[in-house]
């Protein structure tokens, strides 16, 4: 038989396959929380330049101080003026010398690592840095363990990461300094991302093929039950290292998973271990109250596909211009994704709050399932990319021209921006798998994801762009680049063919004559099947 037939005898998602799927759903809560973490704990409050000779200056400036329009902060008398950065003598801006120390409001946060570090003015940076290392540990976690996974099984990679990401995460909080902070948040990038991998592919390798999809799907929503829990513990802790024990405490949980979650049938299957993998089958089965044969294996159980080059989709002119528009709206939907949420401190308003509705409006993106289906792949990925484009794009307007008045508006167009790329990431990913050749699915999707996280490396350095240059266009700019491009990204799928209910090319030659006009039966859908197919790689 083959592994998907007998899936379909034991039951394509029975009992034993819900209660397994669930236990593996929730490592994704932690996924979520780290993958936006560093909001949290680099969040940069409000600061001014320490008052020199005042051993206890505090952010609430005590007599008649007042504040300009351009955050100097000036006293009654003196013959000093202060800035965020600046010391001014005698108040004429003749004389300037860089800040060495900072007052910094606790409004928001008690502390920050920001804070704490003092990576403010000159050293503002460095909180895009750590975060574009972070993201590239993702980058190495996904290709390292999926490496190891397919080497020593799903399951004992699992609990390597595990135990990588529990010390690490736990490491971060007490972190002393930047380099100390940059590559334990690197170790944690990757082995948040080693956990995810191994229980996403464990948990869909024993669903049955007509329920992987929406399986793949279902797991967002625990990403998003993780951001709310992340946005819950920053509002009743506000320290950034309590913060960080907060969500690193729960993942040892995941290393009770040992006697609990089995290996996978379908790696022993493929590696010849019939015997082991026949005892898992057969436990499932009795869960399931299912019968199956006595005899189950043959040689082509699992079957081994063949797969091309990745650099065969540059060889012809048709698939080049689609390939580069596949890569430039994975980049910019991962961009605009997680840029949006990092611009939450700089909307106004309760920043946990703002971050709490980032992270719910997700949940309404979950839409976009039947619309694939009643809209086409095509369609249904530019109207998300464009909504969420030009409510980004009409932010300028209400900051530029409303400023604090129009506040409310501005949150909202937020709301929708952040909307439109959580609905656009499941169908990108949907769209890709069918408009690649099935001789090099494999190899598109897994450079798709690698490009992916490139636009997840930019994000920190747009998102602060807006501090770095200030006033009402530094904080309009950073939404209007995520608008802009998002827009621009839709616009070039309109080059690409539509692919619902289409015959699906298998190589390169049918791929570059696809025009998405020739109808497919209904038992050629394709199903992903694979690893590389089947996970989401939003995360």
């Amino acid at each position: 038989m083959k592994f998907d037939d007998i899936l379909r005898e034991l039951g394509e998602f029975g009992f034993y396959q819900k209660r397994l799927y669930l236990l593996l759903c929730i490592p994704a809560i932690s996924v979520g929380c780290y993958m936006m973490g560093n909001i949290i704990l680099l969040y940069t409050p409000d600061h001014r330049c320490k008052i020199p000779n005042l051993d206890n200056d505090t952010w609430e400036i005590q007599g008649d101080w007042h504040q300009d329009m351009v955050n100097k902060y000036i006293p009654p008398s003196s013959d000093y003026d202060y800035d965020r950065c600046h010391v001014y003598r005698d108040g004429l801006n003749t004389s300037e010398y860089e800040c060495t120390d900072w007052v910094y409001s606790k409004e928001v946060f008690h502390e920050s690592f920001t804070s704490k570090q003092n990576f403010v003015c000159g050293e503002a940076l460095k909180t895009s840095h750590l975060q574009l290392v972070y993201y590239f540990g993702v980058l190495v976690g996904d290709l390292g363990f999926g490496l190891l996974s397919d080497v020593i099984g799903r399951k004992k990679s699992f609990y390597i990461s595990c135990i990588l990401q529990v010390a690490s995460a736990m490491g971060v909080a007490w972190a002393p300094n930047f380099w100390t902070y940059l590559v334990l948040e690197f170790l944690v990038g990757a082995a948040c991302h080693g956990v995810f991998m191994c229980s996403c592919v464990l948990g869909l390798e024993v669903v049955g093929p007509t329920k992987r999809v929406w399986a793949g799907v279902v797991i967002h929503g625990f990403f998003t039950v993780g951001l709310c829990y992340l946005s819950g513990v920053a509002w009743l802790l506000k320290h950034w290292s309590y913060i960080q024990i907060a969500v690193a405490a729960p993942c040892a949980l995941y290393l009770t998973y040992w006697w609990f979650i089995p290996e996978s049938p379908r790696w022993l299957i493929s590696m010849g271990r019939h015997a082991e993998a026949e005892k898992i089958i057969r436990r499932m089965a009795a869960t399931n109250k299912a019968t199956l044969p006595e005899k189950m294996f043959s040689r082509d159980t699992v079957e081994k596909k063949k797969g091309g080059k990745l650099w065969e989709l540059f060889t012809n002119k048709v698939l080049f211009v689609r390939t580069m528009i596949i890569f430039f709206n994975w980049i910019i939907v991962s961009m605009c994704y997680y840029g949006v949420t990092m611009y939450a401190g700089t909307i106004g308003g309760n920043f946990y709050l703002n971050f709490f509705l980032l992270a719910i409006i997700e949940f309404p993106a979950f839409i976009n399932i039947p619309m694939l289906d009643c809209m086409g792949r095509k369609w249904t990925h530019i109207f998300f990319m464009w909504i969420g484009g030009f409510a980004c794009i009409g932010t300028i307007f209400t900051v530029v021209y409303g400023g604090d008045d129009y506040h409310t508006f501005t949150l909202v167009l937020s709301l929708i921006g952040k909307l439109g790329p959580s609905g656009a990431f499941a169908v990108i990913y949907i769209y890709s798998l069918e408009l690649y050749p099935t001789l090099l699915r494999n190899a598109g999707m897994g450079a798709s994801s690698c490009v992916a996280r490139f636009g997840g490396m930019a994000a920190p350095y747009v998102a602060k762009m807006g501090e770095l240059i200030g006033g009402d266009f530094g904080k309009a700019l950073p939404l209007a680049i995520f608008g802009i491009t998002s827009v621009v990204a839709g616009l070039l799928c309109l080059f690409l063919p539509e692919t619902l209910n289409q015959k699906l090319p298998d190589t390169v030659e049918e791929a570059a004559k696809f025009k998405g006009h020739q109808k497919r039966k209904t038992e050629e859908i394709y199903i992903p099947e694979t690893t590389e197919d089947i996970i989401q790689t939003k995360f």
